[in-house]
């Protein structure tokens, strides 16, 4: 298990620099077996040093590319695959180490898709407008994936939200009801940023 703090959705890519000792240890246990662990995100805590709380629902992500350097820190991009809730945490040494259960995926529904349609509009006009008010974010444009199941993941991960939100929407199993929670938290979202730019 990798705690971090930020939130990794299904199909989204995960950058990575590995340089504490103990997921060192972690990266050469999966880069010998089966290159796969577990990403929750920190509730309260730090990433470095342990002694965090953790949120109990997570993504499995699999390396996909990993390289060591001389000095043993390793640079690794890895994608998110599945959703999973996590039973127990047991013992942190060498690294964090849970039981987990899957999180069940329900189908991806032609209600699902009118969902994705709305949120997507929402989400960016609500990109469009932290540009225009030149905050960083990802570009109102950017494309997505046509397979609609993976570009709703996609359509939550480039939300501009905080991350307790982005948790919440990790933890919804229905894609109808987190789309429409999408499209709730963007227009919210949306409304804040257009009386900020209204207000100069």
């Amino acid at each position: 298990m990798f705690p971090l703090g930020q939130v990794l959705f299904p199909h989204v890519v995960l950058p990575l620099h590995i340089f504490e000792p103990r997921y060192r240890v972690l990266m050469f246990d999966c880069l010998r077996g089966e290159p796969e662990f577990g990403v929750v995100l920190i509730e309260r805590g730090v990433e470095v040093g342990g002694g965090d709380s953790r949120f109990p629902v997570g993504t499995v992500a699999r390396i996909v590319k990993g390289a060591e350097l001389a000095d043993g820190r390793w640079v690794l991009e890895a994608v998110g695959t599945r959703r999973f809730e996590v039973d127990a945490w047991l013992d942190d040494d060498p690294y964090p180490v849970a039981t987990v259960r899957p999180r069940p995926e329900l189908p991806f529904t032609e209600d699902s898709a009118r969902w994705l349609e709305e949120a997507e509009v929402v989400v960016r006009r609500t990109l469009g407008l932290k540009e225009e008010l030149s905050e960083p974010t990802v570009p109102a444009t950017i494309e997505l994936d046509a397979d609609p199941a993976v570009r709703a993941w996609q359509l939550v991960a480039i939300a501009p939200l905080n991350q307790v939100d982005q948790q919440c929407l990790l933890g919804v199993d229905d894609p109808c009801r987190r789309l429409a929670e999408l499209a709730r938290m963007a227009t919210e979202e949306a409304g804040v940023l257009a009386y900020r730019l209204a207000e100069g």
